[in-house]
């Protein structure tokens, strides 16, 4: 006979198998039967406990986007359930794939307006890939196998409904996990007529660029090669970041709302993009809808999904930027692609003369120059969200092995605390930071405890501006209405974090900050650090005036006067030096008008980060 096994226990078997070690979730009733389980198997499979399951789905989140491999969260009936969701809408969102458990009322309580009983699989129906409710204790270790493939599969969600008396059933102890049979997907080969269509194109154009996402992760020489032969800048998407060393001279960063300038800069003076796995919503706003587009991506969906293209290559990014550097005439450099570099060196001289700035509140520049200098090269930054991206995106400089995540398109605050905690569980020797406004720290600052509760010794930095900075920014420059509704309460939150049992410094000037990050290197617990930050909103890049040859000139001294733009130029002073033209302002290389900053809505929010649709090197976002 074959031994018996109850159905959760059947569920965590399966679960292991696939390489899972830990789940994130807050117990309820309706999922005692499944506690008993993680009890029993609590030596193969950790439960971590949050304090709310938001967080426990954002984590889940976070760790597969962190590390490629599945993230498992559970939910009890009711509430429970419903509070995994705006977690779940971030792995949706950002392609994740992810396992959420989600307990029900007894099978003979069901439909009967029992005590948190609610019809869950309807709810789940928009943001799962594979949502399903078990209807017997024998189906159960199968339907969690087949959700975790299709998670895989369509890089996204997978719900289970376990009826409360289905977990404590007994099977047979007789099911195969599916997991040894799960193997990487094998991408598709350039088609050679389409490399020889990109090339062509490329040697043609006066002003080419390469706009890359997450998808060209493990791309990164491939990317340079291209680049150094034809003499073209790149710009990633906001999830891009990472994919190149910052300091790679032809690096603009991303681009849009919450990019650096150079980014921003090269959308509309461009006549032709190579663009690399990535989807960003925001593309279209981004770029000239004339430029000549010749798009690679793993996905044929995704191809001129965004913008029109002229060449499609459905393929793996690495192999096909190496079989675009392979073909061909090694390229001048363009006036463009040398204006492209200078606007690069000026906008990081200008971000660097700030960099030792003691003003009080402290400005962003000198805070995260520390944080650069404090941060190991295998640093793992969460980001949450706000003006918090904007000043990462622009200020700290990646490299070596570092990883960072945020909510991408979904963009929900509250998102840093928990992925910070996955962050840690899966890298325990790394140094791990979240980085939050004020703003996103209070909507799950309770996760604090999580991390005293597990030891996770994670330095928490809180920007505290009092105010939703990027929704003031909004409302004052794109909607100028009224500010409504973005105030902040002055808070002390090392006091809190104090009487949560996490060390806490309170940080008004350059010199705390740095005594306190010296603290937190030495640190066994969790660090709360809560900066007085400034309430001035970073540079806008979506409505930059400093133009003064075709821009109001009252116009223009008032934002170099607001944020102490002196230094810096606009593009076409930078084109007409590297193309020896004193005459107009237009692009000598493409036509194209260089009055993009007032003309164009340049806009990224944190939820311009792109959607990740795969798990290997030629991952598109």
């Amino acid at each position: 006979m074959a031994n018996k096994i109850s159905g959760s226990d059947a569920v965590l078997k399966v679960i292991e198998a696939w390489g899972v070690d830990h789940i994130f979730g807050y117990p309820g009733g309706s999922f005692d039967s499944t506690m008993n389980a993680l009890y029993n198997q609590s030596n193969k499979l950790k439960f971590i406990q949050v304090r709310h399951e938001e967080a426990g789905a954002l984590a889940a989140s976070a760790e597969s986007k962190l590390t490629g491999k599945i993230g498992v969260c559970f939910g009890s009936a009711g509430p429970g359930a419903i509070h995994l969701m705006n977690g779940l809408y971030d792995a949706r969102h950002d392609h994740a794939p992810l396992l959420a458990i989600v307990a029900q009322v007894p099978s003979s309580n069901m439909n009967r307006d029992f005590f948190q009983a609610m019809d869950e699989e309807p709810a789940f129906n928009d943001v799962a890939v594979w949502n399903k409710t078990a209807m017997n204790a024998e189906g159960l270790p199968q339907l969690v196998d087949e959700g975790i493939r299709h998670a895989y599969k369509y890089h996204g969600v997978a719900v289970l409904t376990i009826p409360k008396d289905f977990g404590w059933a007994m099977i047979d102890d007789t099911y195969e996990s599916n997991a040894v049979n799960h193997v990487a997907p094998l991408y598709p080969e350039p088609d050679p007529q389409k490399i020889e269509e990109a090339v062509k194109l490329i040697e043609q154009a006066k002003a080419p660029m390469i706009y890359f996402g997450k998808g060209a992760f493990g791309a990164a020489d491939e990317l340079k090669a291209v680049s150094e032969k034809f003499k073209m800048p790149l710009v990633s998407s906001v999830l891009g970041k990472g994919v190149l060393d910052e300091t790679y001279p032809a690096y603009m960063g991303s681009t849009g709302r919450v990019a650096p300038k150079p980014g921003a800069d090269l959308g509309f003076s461009t006549d032709l993009i190579v663009w690399v796995g990535n989807d960003s919503p925001f593309s279209s706003m981004l770029f000239t809808p004339k430029a000549k587009v010749i798009q690679i991506d793993v996905d044929s969906e995704k191809l001129g999904k965004r913008h029109h293209i002229d060449v499609p290559v459905l393929a793996d990014a690495k192999k096909a930027l190496a079989a675009i550097a392979a073909k061909g005439e090694q390229q001048e450099p363009s006036a463009f692609y040398k204006a492209a570099l200078a606007d690069k060196e000026n906008w990081r001289s200008w971000q660097d003369s700030f960099k030792d700035d003691e003003e009080v509140p402290l400005r962003p520049e000198p805070v995260f120059n520390v944080l650069n200098q404090t941060a190991s090269d295998k640093a793992v930054f969460a980001v949450d969200v706000g003006n918090v991206n904007i000043n990462f995106e622009r200020l700290v400089d990646i490299h070596g092995d570092q990883k960072w995540t945020t909510s991408g398109q979904y963009a929900t605050m509250g998102y840093g605390l928990p992925a910070a905690i996955a962050a840690k569980i899966n890298y325990p020797h790394r140094d791990v930071y979240s980085l939050s406004g004020d703003g996103a720290f209070a909507m799950l600052m309770e996760e604090i405890l999580t991390q005293v509760k597990y030891h996770l010794n994670i330095v928490n930095i809180v920007f505290s501006n009092e105010t939703l900075g990027f929704i003031e920014a909004e409302q004052k420059d794109d909607s100028n209405q009224p500010l409504s509704g973005v105030d902040l309460p002055a808070t002390d939150w090392a006091a809190i974090a104090r009487g949560m049992g996490a060390e806490a410094y309170t940080v008004k000037t350059l010199d705390d900050f740095k005594q306190a990050m010296a603290a937190a290197k030495q640190a066994s617990a969790p660090v709360v650090i809560d900066v007085k930050f400034t309430h001035e909103m970073p540079l806008t890049t979506q409505h930059m005036f400093l133009d003064p040859s075709f821009q109001p000139k009252d116009k223009v001294d008032a934002f170099v006067e607001k944020y102490q733009a002196q230094a810096l130029k606009p593009f076409s002073y930078f084109l007409k030096q590297a193309s020896g033209d004193n005459g107009n302002e237009a692009d000598a290389s493409t036509g194209a008008s260089e009055d993009t900053e007032e003309e164009t809505p340049v806009e990224a929010d944190p939820q311009s980060g792109d959607i990740d649709a795969s798990t290997g090197a030629s991952e598109e976002d």
